[in-house]
């Protein structure tokens, strides 16, 4: 069934992954934060359980990409991340809504990964990511605020706050993309066609799995 709204923050690509920079060349590195979320993207729009998908971004190109696929797009309230999680959840799609926020550079996400987990959330629930730090996915069902912890040790922060973990087998919704070894993860367990071709155009991959 198809009820919840997916919100994705994405930050401009001159400015986004950080971490990851020198895993491809640089004047390359925005094509490949583009390519993750037009993988990403893709696969959360082609969950059975997702039933739109709005992005909270101010880059043209962001928004160019994921209107093509079919998600919503508004602007960036400023603020951070947490506040853009909010705005898009809590404020455009609204409490009377299922909202769940994911990270935007899930690249070998599977929909029925991301099926399974929304499955599970009956109140406030995450998903921390493949080291157990971090937060790739926070849902909250409707009548319940959002309220986001991204940055640091999220997972623990937002178990802290009430949320509880949601548990499954679900490598590809936790391995988000900060650094190259990341990137050699996500090719392991099959990218997406988007962030494939681009490494295997690049020489970082002879060959990858679609991830969707």
């Amino acid at each position: 069934m198809r009820n919840w709204t997916a919100v994705i923050p994405v930050k401009r690509l001159n400015a986004a992954k950080t971490r990851l920079r020198g895993a491809v060349p640089a004047d390359r590195h925005p094509e490949l934060a583009l390519a993750m979320v037009r993988d990403t993207a893709a696969a959360v729009l082609a969950a059975s359980s997702v039933a739109g998908l709005l992005v909270v971004t101010d880059d043209p190109e962001v928004r160019a990409t994921v209107r093509e696929l079919g998600a919503r797009v508004v602007p960036d309230p400023g603020g951070g991340l947490n506040a853009a999680m909010r705005f898009g959840a809590d404020e455009v799609a609204g409490l009377s809504a299922h909202r769940a926020v994911l990270a935007g550079d899930l690249p070998a996400l599977r929909p029925e990964q991301l099926d399974e987990a929304l499955a599970g959330a009956t109140g406030r629930g995450f998903v921390p990511d493949a080291a157990a730090i971090g937060t790739v996915l926070l849902a909250a069902p409707a009548g319940w605020a959002l309220d986001p912890r991204f940055g640091g040790p999220s997972a623990a922060a937002h178990a802290e706050s009430g949320a509880s973990m949601l548990h499954g087998d679900w490598p590809g919704l936790r391995q988000d993309v900060d650094t190259a070894a990341d990137l050699d993860a996500v090719l392991t367990l099959g990218a997406g066609p988007r962030t494939c071709g681009l490494l295997r155009e690049l020489g970082r991959a002879t060959e990858c799995a679609p991830a969707a």
